[in-house]
């Protein structure tokens, strides 16, 4: 495929950075909101197949409006091609697919403590993938910073509490169907993380163009599997809005945005900045608890605060730098 270049003028380091703080920052608040917005707006009879499928369907909506405004939709139209579509984010997206059902195994063998601990393991797995597949070292100093980072997220995660007991009490049934998918699906995080920065970074696929390409893809590989999965027998049986009101577009609407910005965010700072945003929407979400429904932040999640900023701060001071030579 013919790289994508990158359309307007060069942006500057100071201009490029207060774009990946602006990303980051949105996105850390739709991440924190999303669940407080999801829980008020969609009702329990709402089939889960359905919000996503409209979130992909809004997610290819906007970027092909967003492209059309960077007046490249005419050359993305012409320049593209399968083959190139299919490395750059067909893969990803499969991936994304395989890591979505696994976790879905998981949860439900696996303590809800047990398994978001597990589940931060992606942190460490999406910087050795951006170093073997971009070569992108990170310093000691950014290193120790992922794992305060970790650290603040097993504090959040015990902050929540573990008020969903395991499903069986078979060692082996926890190890194979509980602990083990949850570490493959962390592999394949970073794996796919830092594919799809390779693709952004290397190959110069815009993150909107990626955003459409991963969404179409998803949303096959989800029709596919309504064929005999239960959503799909429910959709089939009441309807495919069932369930829906005029409210339950905002959380949907909020989640599309949302992946755009996910994609903007690896686009510009890489998959171990989406990393930071993820733990730091976890304090959000406290924060928006205690506001709108009066539940006060854990002392775990007061711990991991100055834990969070700590992270970020070394991370973003201590870049890894390529030691000149004496000569």
């Amino acid at each position: 495929m013919a790289a994508t270049k990158m359309n307007g003028p060069k942006r500057s380091p100071e201009g490029t950075n207060r774009r990946i703080w602006l990303y980051s920052l949105l996105l850390t608040l739709q991440y924190g909101a999303q669940p407080l917005i999801s829980k008020r707006f969609v009702r329990r009879e709402v089939i889960v197949t359905t919000s996503v499928l409209s979130c992909e369907v809004i997610k290819v909506m906007c970027a092909l409006i967003l492209i059309a405004k960077e007046g490249s939709l005419k050359r993305l139209y012409n320049e593209w091609t399968l083959v190139g579509s299919l490395t750059a984010s067909g893969l990803p997206a499969a991936i994304y697919a395989l890591q979505n059902s696994l976790l879905q195994i998981s949860y439900k063998n696996l303590d809800s403590l047990t398994f978001s601990i597990l589940n931060q393991t992606k942190l460490f797995f999406t910087a050795f993938f951006t170093y073997i597949i971009l070569r992108q070292k990170q310093s000691v100093q950014q290193i120790g910073a992922l794992l305060l980072l970790i650290i603040a997220a097993i504090f959040l995660s015990i902050g929540e509490g573990s008020s969903k007991g395991s499903s069986s009490s078979n060692p082996d049934q926890i190890l194979f169907y509980g602990i083990v998918p949850i570490l493959v699906a962390s592999v394949l995080s970073g794996l796919a993380s830092a594919l799809c920065q390779w693709a952004s970074q290397v190959k110069k696929h815009t993150s909107y163009l990626m955003t459409v390409e991963m969404s179409i893809v998803g949303s096959l590989c989800m029709l596919a599997s309504m064929y005999k999965s239960p959503d799909g027998e429910a959709i089939r049986r009441h309807g495919f809005f069932y369930g829906w009101t005029p409210l339950t577009l905002i959380p949907v609407i909020f989640n599309a945005v949302g992946g755009i910005l996910v994609g903007l965010v690896t686009s510009y700072a890489g998959g171990v900045r989406k990393g930071f945003v993820i733990v730091s929407a976890l304090l959000v979400t406290a924060l928006l608890q205690f506001i709108f429904d009066g539940k006060p932040p854990s002392l775990y999640c007061l711990v991991a605060l100055p834990l969070v900023i700590s992270s970020i701060s070394i991370y973003q001071k201590y870049p890894y730098r390529v030691k000149k030579k004496e000569a």
